[in-house]
C-alpha cells in the first residue's frame, strides 16, 4: 500500500512534471540486513522511509533512488559521513541530508529540495550567494528538527540551499524526536535549532541574511 495518498500522488505528480528540470540522485541508507539486527540497529522508521522514497521516485523518471544498506556498506556510509539511519542523501557529493523520516512540514520542504537539486539552482538572494563565496573551509550545519513544528522547513530549506550554493556547505537536517542521544548531546530544548561546526549555535527560524551572518562567523 502506498504510503503517500493517491490524491496526493496526483499533485506532487503534476509539480514534478512542470519543475523538474534535470536528474536527482537519492541516496537511502536503511536497514535491509538481518546483520544490521544483530548489532542491534533498530532502525523504527527505515522501512517507512524507504516506501516513501520509493513512493515519490515512482512519479517522476528523473527522480533516481539507489537503497544502501547500513551494515553492508558501512565502508561507503563512512566514507559519506553517515552515522545514523535512515539517512537521505541528495545532490552533487551527497552534501544535502535528512536523517530520519521527513514527515509533517519537512515532507513539502523535501519536495522542495528536490526540485531545488534538479535545476541546480536555488532561490537565495545574490547577496547570499556573494556571501557563501567567502567561504574557503568545510562548514557543517547541522539543523534539527521535529515533524510538527511549523518554523522548521524555513531553517532545514535555508542550510539546504547553502549547501547546494556552495560545495564546502554540509548540511544536515536531523529529524531530533528520531536520535534522542543527539538531543541530549546538543541540548536541544527547542526547534529548530542550528548547530554550525559544532562551535556555533542558535534556536529559531532566522531570517535569511542572520542565517549567513551566523554560518561565516563560524
Amino acid at each position: 500500500m502506498p504510503i503517500i495518498k493517491p490524491s496526493d500522488q496526483q499533485l506532487i505528480q503534476a509539480k514534478f512534471d512542470r519543475e523538474l528540470v534535470g536528474e536527482v540522485p537519492i541516496t537511502l541508507y536503511t536497514q535491509k540486513s538481518a546483520g544490521s539486527v544483530l548489532l542491534g540497529l533498530e532502525c523504527a522508521y527505515c522501512q517507512q522511509t524507504q516506501e516513501l522514497l520509493e513512493d515519490l521516485a515512482g512519479l517522476s523518471p528523473k527522480l533516481h533512488l539507489e537503497v544502501m544498506d547500513f551494515v553492508v556498506d558501512a565502508g561507503k556510509a563512512q566514507k559519506e559521513g553517515v552515522d545514523k539511519i535512515p539517512a537521505i542523501l541528495m545532490g552533487k557529493g551527497r552534501r544535502l541530508r535528512f536523517f530520519g523520516l521527513p514527515s509533517g512540514y519537512e515532507f513539502a520542504a523535501t519536495i522542495e529540495t528536490m526540485v531545488d537539486v534538479s535545476r541546480g539552482s536555488t532561490s537565495l538572494s545574490q547577496a547570499t550567494k556573494e556571501g557563501l563565496k567567502k567561504i574557503d573551509k568545510p562548514v557543517h550545519l547541522q539543523v534539527f528538527v521535529t515533524p510538527t513544528c511549523p518554523y522548521c522547513p524555513q531553517a532545514a530549506r535555508l542550510a539546504h540551499q547553502m549547501a547546494l550554493e556552495s560545495p564546502l556547505i554540509t548540511a544536515d537536517v536531523v529529524e531530533i524526536t528520531e536520535f534522542p542521544h543527539l538531543a541530549q548531546r546538543y541540548r536541544v530544548q527547542g526547534v529548530p535549532k542550528v548547530v554550525i561546526n559544532d562551535k556555533v549555535e542558535f534556536v529559531g527560524a532566522q531570517p535569511e541574511a542572520q542565517f549567513l551572518s551566523y554560518v561565516l562567523t563560524a
